[in-house]
């Protein structure tokens, strides 16, 4: 609790005599108050008398905790809202029917083979997923951190440029590669063959785990990259020194301490890989197999069977909560970094030969998340006819100028997508920053529950969360289904614990006792937020509304369940014309969409510098 020290009691004297934690200082041939002076010259006191002094610091102090608790109220009113109600009438839709209580619901759900089969897929997909990330991701992290592999600026930077392509874009870009019969790779391998079909189908299993992988390597990257680079080089020298190779090092003293954190990230990608509608949408769907996401997407076609999708998001609700504990439980273990202290150094690993041979390989992973896709994309939004490949007679601009001007439902999708964004990323920064702010004040005893509920919406799925939501406000006595505020709402929720982690990173940042020196000076707490902690938070709060704003603007998980005709975003539209089969206009879409990213992350490397996405995956 912060003592107010804008406000003295009468008779006390000048603020000078205030000290930093608010107590008098005696000081001689100054007066004191009347309470004081008696009791330094020997007059007693009533045993129930209260020094005047401590009467108004007492009636001060009750004073800021009304207030205080008043914020509290207000923020755990809106939390209520956005996070507990929309989990609480899912828990009870899928418990309830036209009769009252009961199981139907999850017998449904659960009774049929489809379902069953969707689930199992589910469950192939993340281990699948997880696996390849680990053969992606882990060498080259070793490689960025611990060799003297060329080109890390160049890997680094092609990493990032797959964090910034969207997974369902990255889908669509890979149905123009490997489509039977009519990708570039397989009509490439025709002509050099002469084979009547090619070898590349993209809409089955295999093909869905290498496009998702493919665009969520970069998570294993991070989590490995950044446990190495806490590593120093005395094990490994002493493990050359008793003649062990690089690789035999490598594999049995270096990989060993990041284990834990490769562990974490394989979780991560699990998660991801059962969570995502986008791409098993554009390409399971195809290719006729179900997973989770898309088989809860087919419950809500007309009629909505709100009570059976409600039942049989559970497990993925549950699943995902369970490996989310676990990783953090991981996480927690710091054992396993090997630090020697400030005597610690990291040497690059020498590779010789293989520098070549292993850059190589980093840039035939990451062409696969996004130098290919990005190739692909560009070509398409810019050609009369995608299949007619490189050709100066086949580029216009029609595709976008069809887009951006002539098209009037995508005119108002984009101008929705950026407008719902931004006023999602505003929502969830301003809620978060506030409740930072009761944390790390201590403005009242429990403030600290309220962190816990904003980082509640880490562990819920998009779609699953959009179900809530749908449950939730689709009935009195709030209705915004069929409004954009069921979208901005649902996006606040979705990336609040973002802004949050990145609110409370700036907030710890700044001694409170900035803030104690301007009330000390006679200003109050207000000033102190407006004058001081303001600006020094500008920075740490621009990065993390655009590190809100660039996923709201690609969200499709949970806008895909809550749009309706006059309320849809760049997302659902390229998904909904995906089926149409024009693949110019696709590609058009979805390069407005990364523009937009690159324009933020470009704002975001010069507010916040380099590591501004890692930010990103940490939160």
């Amino acid at each position: 609790m912060q003592r107010d020290h804008g406000e003295v009691p009468a008779g006390s004297g000048e603020q000078e005599r205030q000290g930093s934690a608010g107590h008098e200082v005696d000081r001689p041939g100054e007066d004191h108050p009347a309470e004081l002076r008696g009791d330094r010259q020997g007059h007693s006191r009533g045993e129930g008398a209260v020094p005047g002094h401590l009467r108004h610091l007492t009636a001060v102090r009750w004073r800021h905790l009304d207030r205080s608790l008043l914020l509290w109220l207000l923020i755990a009113g809106v939390l209520l809202a956005l996070v507990v109600n929309p989990l609480v009438r899912l828990l009870w839709a899928s418990v309830h029917g036209t009769a009252g209580f009961t199981l139907d619901n999850y017998v449904t759900a659960y009774s049929r083979w489809r379902y069953l089969e969707a689930l199992g897929n589910s469950l192939v997909l993340g281990l699948a997923v997880g696996l390849l990330c680990i053969v992606f991701g882990v060498p080259m992290a070793w490689a960025v951190s611990r060799t003297d592999m060329p080109g890390k600026g160049l890997v680094w930077a092609a990493v990032l440029g797959t964090f910034i392509v969207p997974s369902y874009l990255s889908a669509v870009a890979w149905i123009l590669l490997a489509g039977p019969n009519a990708g570039w790779l397989n009509r490439g391998w025709m002509a050099l063959t002469g084979a009547a079909a090619g070898p590349f189908n993209v809409y089955s299993m295999s093909g869905l785990v290498l496009v998702i992988a493919a665009s969520s390597f970069p998570y294993m990257f991070v989590f490995t990259r950044s446990a190495l680079d806490l590593i120093s080089s005395e094990m490994e020298d002493a493990a050359t020194t008793l003649g062990a190779g690089i690789v035999r090092t490598t594999l049995r003293v270096t990989l060993p301490l990041t284990l834990p954190a490769i562990m974490a990230a394989f979780i991560v990608e699990f998660l991801e890989a059962i969570a995502l509608f986008g791409a098993p949408a554009l390409i399971a769907l195809p290719g006729r197999f179900q997973v989770m996401t898309t088989t809860l997407w087919q419950f809500f076609e007309f009629p909505p069977r709100v009570e059976v999708a409600a039942a049989y998001a559970m497990p993925l609700l549950l699943v995902t909560v369970l490996l989310f504990w676990l990783q953090q439980r991981i996480i927690a273990r710091k054992g396993y970094v090997a630090l020697t202290g400030k005597g610690g150094e990291r040497r690059p690993v020498r590779l010789g030969g293989w520098r070549w041979p292993l850059l190589g390989y980093c840039l035939l992973v990451t062409s696969l998340g996004f130098f290919m896709p990005m190739v692909v994309v560009l070509q398409a939004a810019f050609a009369k006819a995608w299949g007619r490949g490189f050709s100066l007679d086949n580029l216009t601009l029609h595709n976008l100028r069809f887009v951006l001007v002539d098209q009037p439902l995508t005119r108002a999708a984009t101008v929705h997508t950026f407008v719902y964004g931004g006023v999602s990323a505003m929502f969830a920064l301003a809620l978060a920053l506030a409740i930072a702010y009761i944390v790390h004040r201590e403005l009242v005893p429990f403030g600290r529950a309220l962190a816990y509920v904003a980082m509640a919406p880490f562990v819920i799925p998009g779609i699953v969360l959009a179900i809530g939501f749908y449950a939730a406000y689709t009935s009195p006595p709030l209705v915004l289904y069929g409004t954009a505020w069921i979208l901005i709402l649902a996006f606040t929720t979705r990336f609040l614990p973002i802004a949050y982690a990145n609110s409370d990173a700036a907030l710890r940042s700044i001694n409170p006792e900035l803030e104690d020196a301007v009330r000390i000076l006679g200003g109050g707490r207000l000033l102190a937020l407006r004058r001081v902690v303001g600006p020094l938070l500008k920075r740490g709060l621009a990065g993390a509304f655009i590190l809100v704003f660039i996923p709201a603007t690609r969200e499709l998980s949970a806008a895909i369940f809550l749009y309706t005709t006059g309320t849809q975003v760049l997302s659902v539209l390229l998904f909904d014309k995906s089926d149409e089969g024009n693949f110019e206009y696709l590609a058009a879409i979805g390069l407005i969409l990364v523009l937009g990213t690159v324009a933020m992350v470009l704002a975001g490397f010069r507010l916040i510098g380099r590591d501004f996405m890692l930010r990103r995956t940490t939160a």
